[in-house]
C-alpha cells in the first residue's frame, strides 16, 4: 500500500473538496459523495467549518455544470450523442430527463444531482432548451446546495465512526488515500463490467443499418418502430421509411399480424441502451423477434441510407391502436410496454 498522510491537511480540506466535485460533475467517472463525507468529519472534528466545505463544494458544481450548459447549447445534440457514448445509462436518462423537464421544468435540477446519470446529463440537456440562464443557475444553485450539505451534514453526524475507520486503515498499514483509491477502483471496474456486460448484449441483439437495409428490400420487410421521444421527433421531423411509431403508454399490444414479421427498434442514442430496455419490454410481451438498429438513426443517415419526411399525424397517430385503413394499408404500432 502506499503510505501518504493519514488524513488531508486542514488548509487544503476545502480545495479538496472542490478539486474533488469538480472532476466528478466534468463527468470523470469518480464518486464525489467520499470527499463530501471527509469534508463533513473534517468540520466536525474543527478542523474546517461547514460552510467552507458546503460552499467549496456548491462552487465546483455551479462551475461545471456552466460550462455543460453552454456547451449544450453550442452544440445540442451531439455533444449529447457523445457523451452517450462513454455511458451504458445516460440515453435513457436524457430520455426520462427530457420527459420531467417538460412536465415539472426547470425545478428538477434540485433533485438531479441525487439521481445516478440525471446530475451529469441535466445541465448539458437542459443547455439544448429554451431556458434562461439565471432560472437555470438559480435552480441549479437550489439543488447543489442541497446535494452538498447532504453529504457534509452526513460526514459530520457519522464522523466518530468514519475516525474509527480512518484509524483501522492506519493500523493495517494504510491512509485515507489508499481508501480513495480503492473506492475509485471499484466505483471504475463496476462501470467496466456493465459495459462488458452490455456489449455482450448487443452482440447478440443489434442489427447494423447495412443488415437492416437487405431486410428491407426482401420479400419479408421487418416492423421498424421509431422510439424516439415526442420531442425529438417534433425537431428532426424525419424517419427511416415505413418506420411507425412506438407509444409506451398505451395499454393495446401490437396487432397479431405483425408479430409474424421481425421487429426492429431504433432510437437517436448511439449506444442502444434505450433500445435494449424497450427490447426487453418486447421480450417479456413475448415478443422476443426485436433487434436494436445500431447506432439508431443517426448511424442509417450517416451511411447514407434514405429517410423520409414524417406524415402530418405521425405523433398524433400514436393514440391510436394497430388498425387497419383499408387500402391505404397505413398501420400505427400502440403497445404499453410496462415494466
Amino acid at each position: 500500500m502506499w503510505h501518504f498522510p493519514v488524513a488531508i491537511p486542514a488548509s487544503l480540506g476545502v480545495w479538496a473538496v472542490f478539486m474533488s466535485v469538480l472532476v466528478t460533475q466534468l463527468g470523470m467517472p469518480v464518486p464525489a459523495a467520499p470527499m463530501l463525507i471527509l469534508g463533513g468529519t473534517m468540520a466536525a472534528m474543527g478542523q474546517t467549518s461547514y460552510v467552507a466545505v458546503v460552499c467549496a463544494a456548491v462552487g465546483a458544481t455551479l462551475l461545471a455544470d456552466s460550462l455543460w450548459f453552454f456547451a449544450g447549447r453550442a452544440y445540442g445534440r451531439r455533444l449529447l450523442n457523445y457523451l452517450v457514448r462513454f455511458s451504458l445509462s445516460l440515453d435513457t436518462t436524457i430520455r426520462a430527463t427530457r420527459n420531467t423537464y417538460e412536465r415539472y421544468g426547470a425545478p428538477i435540477l434540485v433533485v438531479a444531482k441525487f439521481l445516478p446519470g440525471v446530475g451529469l446529463i441535466s445541465a448539458p440537456l437542459l443547455g439544448t432548451t429554451a431556458i434562461g440562464v439565471g432560472v437555470f443557475l438559480w435552480w441549479d444553485l437550489v439543488g447543489a446546495t442541497l446535494w452538498a450539505s447532504a453529504w457534509v451534514i452526513g460526514g459530520g453526524a457519522l464522523h466518530d465512526q468514519i475516525v474509527q475507520l480512518m484509524l483501522l486503515v492506519r493500523r493495517n498499514g494504510g491512509t485515507i488515500v489508499d481508501t480513495f483509491a480503492v473506492i475509485f477502483a471499484v466505483a471504475l471496474l463496476y462501470r467496466w463490467l456493465r459495459r462488458l456486460q452490455f456489449r455482450r448484449w448487443l452482440a447478440h441483439t443489434r442489427i447494423s443499418p447495412e443488415q437492416l437495409d437487405e431486410m428491407m428490400k426482401s420479400n419479408e420487410p421487418p416492423l421498424i418502430l421509431d422510439a424516439r421521444p415526442h420531442a425529438v421527433r417534433e425537431k428532426e421531423s424525419h424517419r427511416i421509411a415505413g418506420a411507425r411509431p412506438l407509444d409506451l403508454d398505451s395499454p393495446d399490444p401490437i396487432h397479431p399480424n405483425f408479430l409474424k414479421r421481425p421487429i426492429v427498434v431504433y432510437c437517436v442514442c448511439p449506444n442502444e441502451a434505450t433500445a435494449k430496455r424497450i427490447v426487453k419490454q418486447l421480450h417479456r410481451k413475448n415478443i422476443h423477434h426485436v433487434r436494436a438498429l445500431k447506432g439508431g438513426l443517426d448511424a442509417w443517415e450517416k451511411r447514407g441510407y434514405p429517410v423520409e419526411p414524417l406524415p402530418p399525424d405521425f405523433n398524433t397517430a400514436m393514440a391510436h391502436m394497430l388498425e387497419d385503413k383499408g387500402n391505404e394499408g397505413e398501420y400505427t404500432v400502440r403497445a404499453r410496454l410496462v415494466e
